[in-house]
C-alpha cells in the first residue's frame, strides 16, 4: 500500500478573502448574478431576522396571552373550589346563621327600648336603695348612638359600707337588662364609710326609624 501524498491528505480550506471580495463586488441591482456564498449568507441572515421578528411581534404576545389565560384559569379554578366547598357546607352554614340570629335576638332582648329606659333607671336606683346605700349623685348623661344601639351613661355617687357596695354591684349584674359599671373610683370618708364614683352604662336598641335617620346623617 502506498502512503498518502500531501495533495491527497490536504483538506479544502474556506477562503475568507474570496468571500469578502464576493461581497464587495455584489451588484444590488442584479441578485441573480451573485456568487453562491453571499447568497447563502444573506439568506441565512434574512431567515434569522424573520424568525426574530416573528418571535417578537407574533409569538411573544401570544405567549403573554397564554400566561394570562393560565393565571385566569387558576383563579377561576380556585373560585370554583371555594364555591363548591360553600355549596357542600351550605346546610351547616344555614344552621350556623340561624343559631347566630337566635343568639343575637336573645341579646337584643336584653337591651331596653326607649319606653323601657325609665323603668331601668328606677331599677338601678332601687338596687342601691335596697342595699341601704345613699345616693349622692344620680345623673343621666347624653346618650351615645352606635350602629344599632345607644349607650346611656349615668354618673353615680354612692356612699355605704364595703359589703353594701359589693351587694349593689351584684344586684346590678343580675338585672334582666345589660348594665355595666365603668371607671370605678372608691374613696374612704372621715366616718370610715366608702364613697363609690362610677359611670353606669346601660344600652337600648334603636328602632328602624332611628337607624334610618342615623344612616342618613352618616351619608351627609
Amino acid at each position: 500500500m502506498k502512503p498518502n501524498t500531501a495533495s491527497e491528505t490536504a483538506k479544502p480550506k474556506f477562503d475568507f478573502q474570496q468571500l469578502a471580495d464576493d461581497f464587495r463586488t455584489l451588484d444590488l441591482n442584479d441578485p441573480g448574478l451573485w456568487p453562491l456564498a453571499p447568497k447563502v449568507v444573506i439568506l441565512a441572515l434574512v431567515f434569522v431576522v424573520l424568525i426574530a421578528a416573528a418571535g417578537w411581534f407574533g409569538w411573544k404576545p401570544q405567549l403573554d396571552e397564554l400566561d394570562a389565560a393560565r393565571e385566569q384559569e387558576a383563579s377561576l379554578r380556585e373560585e370554583w373550589l371555594n364555591k363548591k366547598r360553600q355549596a357542600v357546607n351550605l346546610d351547616a352554614h344555614r344552621k350556623q346563621l340561624e343559631e347566630i340570629n337566635r343568639t343575637f335576638g336573645a341579646l337584643l332582648k336584653q337591651l331596653p327600648n326607649a319606653s323601657e329606659v325609665e323603668k331601668l333607671l328606677v331599677d338601678i336606683n332601687q338596687a342601691g336603695v335596697g342595699q341601704g346605700l345613699q345616693f349622692d349623685l344620680f345623673q343621666p348623661m347624653a346618650e351615645v348612638r352606635k350602629d344599632f344601639y345607644a349607650e346611656l351613661p349615668i354618673k353615680i355617687r354612692l356612699s355605704g359600707t364595703y359589703h353594701e357596695l359589693g351587694a349593689f354591684a351584684g344586684d346590678v349584674a343580675r338585672l334582666s337588662r345589660i348594665v355595666t359599671l365603668n371607671d370605678l373610683d372608691i374613696t374612704v370618708t372621715r366616718d370610715a364609710t366608702l364613697t363609690l364614683n362610677t359611670i353606669a352604662k346601660t344600652f337600648r336598641y334603636l328602632d328602624d326609624q332611628e337607624i334610618a335617620q342615623q344612616k342618613k346623617g352618616a351619608r351627609k
